[in-house]
C-alpha cells in the first residue's frame, strides 16, 4: 500500500515520499525496509536515528531528511487504524454456520450468518444475534441473550439468563455469571445465599481472557458500554462499572461497588465493597481503595490517597533510614550533655 493511501485513510499529515511502498507494519526497534512503525512514547525517540523503517507516524515533524513522516496528533491511534489495512479483524476467518458437533437446545433462536463451532452447547431459550461468532467449546446458558456481531473465543462460559449487547468480544477461559460470594454465618455454619441476578454488558465491551464477572444476588452486574477489561479480573455481584472503564490485569472489585464513566483501574487495584469511585478517576497500580473516591483525580498507594500527597508520604518514607540515623546521632549528644551536667553536680 502507498503511504499517501495511508495518510488519507488515518488523517495524518505526509511529509515525504507518499509514492513509498509500504508492506508491513513493526516496531521501531525491528523495522526495515518496507515497513511502517510510529513513536507515542518519548523514550523511544533515540531509535529515530538508527530505524530501517520506510516511514514513521509521529505527532509533530521533525529534521530526519532520510524519513518519510505522517504527523498525527495521536500516533498510537493512528497506528491501531494502519493494523486495521494491514491484518485482518479478529474472527473474520470464521465462516457463517452451525457445527454438526454443537449442541443447541430446540428452543434457542439463532440469527442470521452466525457462527457455532465445534462443542458448543447453547441453552434452552438462548438468543444469538445476527453475525455473532462463538467459537469451539463454549458454554451458553439458558435465557441468555446475546447482540449483533459479537465474538465469543474458544471456553467462554455465559450462565443462564445473563444479557450481553452488541459488538461485545470475550476472551478464552473468561466466565460470566458465576455465583457471587454470598454466606450467611448461622450457628457458625456458612449457609449460601442463592444469586438471583444476572451480569447485562453493554455493546461494544471487549473482556480478556480468565475473568470472571459474577452475577448479582438481585437485580444486576452491569459492565458499561465501550468498557475494556484486561486478563484476570475480578468482578464481584452487584459491581456497576460506567461507560468507557479501563479496568487493568488482576485487578478485584467487591460486591456492590459502583464505578462511574471512564474510571482506570491500573494493574492489581484492590477495591472493597460498597463503594463509589467518580467519573475519571485514575487509580494507579497495586493501590488498595477502602473507601469511596472523587472523580477527576489520581490515586496511589495502599489506602489510596491523591498521588501528591501519595508522592510525599513515600518520599519521607525513603528518608527513614536516614532521620533514623540523625534521631540515634541526637540520642547520643542529649546523653553526653546529661553525663556532664550530672558531673558538674
Amino acid at each position: 500500500m502507498k503511504l499517501s493511501e495511508i495518510a488519507e485513510k488515518t488523517g495524518a499529515t505526509l511529509i515525504g515520499n507518499g509514492s513509498a511502498e509500504i508492506l508491513r507494519v513493526s516496531t521501531i526497534e525491528r523495522a526495515g525496509i518496507g515497513d511502517l512503525t510510529f513513536v507515542a512514547n518519548p523514550r523511544y525517540n533515540h531509535f529515530l536515528e538508527s530505524t530501517q523503517a520506510t516511514a514513521v507516524i509521529l505527532s509533530q515533524a521533525i529534521e530526519a531528511p532520510r524519513l518519510n513522516l505522517l504527523i498525527h496528533p495521536d500516533p498510537y491511534y493512528a497506528f491501531s487504524v494502519v493494523l486495521t489495512l494491514f491484518y485482518p479483524k479478529p474472527g473474520s476467518h470464521l465462516k457463517s454456520g452451525i457445527s454438526a458437533n454443537a449442541i443447541i437446545a430446540p428452543t434457542a433462536t439463532i440469527g442470521a450468518n452466525v457462527h457455532v463451532g465445534n462443542f458448543v452447547e447453547i441453552g434452552e431459550g438462548a438468543v444469538i444475534g445476527d453475525g455473532t461468532k462463538i467459537m469451539k467449546g463454549c458454554t451458553i446458558g439458558a435465557g441468555v441473550k446475546i447482540g449483533r456481531e459479537c465474538l465469543l473465543h474458544p471456553n467462554v462460559t455465559v450462565y443462564d439468563g445473563c444479557l450481553l449487547g452488541n459488538h461485545v468480544a470475550i476472551h478464552s477461559g473468561t466466565v460470566i455469571g458465576s455465583d457471587g460470594f454470598g454466606y450467611a454465618i448461622h450457628d457458625g455454619i456458612h449457609h449460601k445465599i442463592l444469586q438471583v441476578g444476572i451480569v447485562r454488558i453493554e455493546d461494544n465491551v471487549e473482556i480478556g481472557s480468565n475473568c470472571s464477572i459474577d452475577r448479582a444476588a438481585l437485580d444486576e452486574t452491569v459492565i458499561g458500554e465501550g468498557t475494556k477489561i484486561d486478563n484476570l479480573v475480578q468482578i464481584a455481584h452487584n459491581v456497576k462499572i460506567g461507560r468507557r472503564c479501563i479496568i487493568v490485569a488482576q485487578v478485584g472489585i467487591s460486591g456492590s461497588t459502583v464505578l462511574g464513566e471512564y474510571v482506570t483501574l491500573a494493574g492489581q487495584v484492590g477495591v472493597v465493597g460498597h463503594i463509589e469511585i467518580g467519573d475519571r478517576a485514575i487509580v494507579i497500580a497495586q493501590a488498595g481503595v477502602p473507601k469511596s473516591l472523587e472523580g477527576g483525580k489520581i490515586y496511589a498507594g495502599s489506602p489510596a490517597r491523591e498521588f501528591m500527597e501519595f508522592k510525599k508520604t513515600e518520599a519521607q518514607i525513603h528518608r527513614l533510614p536516614q532521620r533514623l540515623e540523625q534521631l540515634k546521632k541526637l540520642e547520643a549528644e542529649i546523653a553526653d550533655i546529661r553525663t556532664k551536667l550530672e558531673t558538674t553536680d
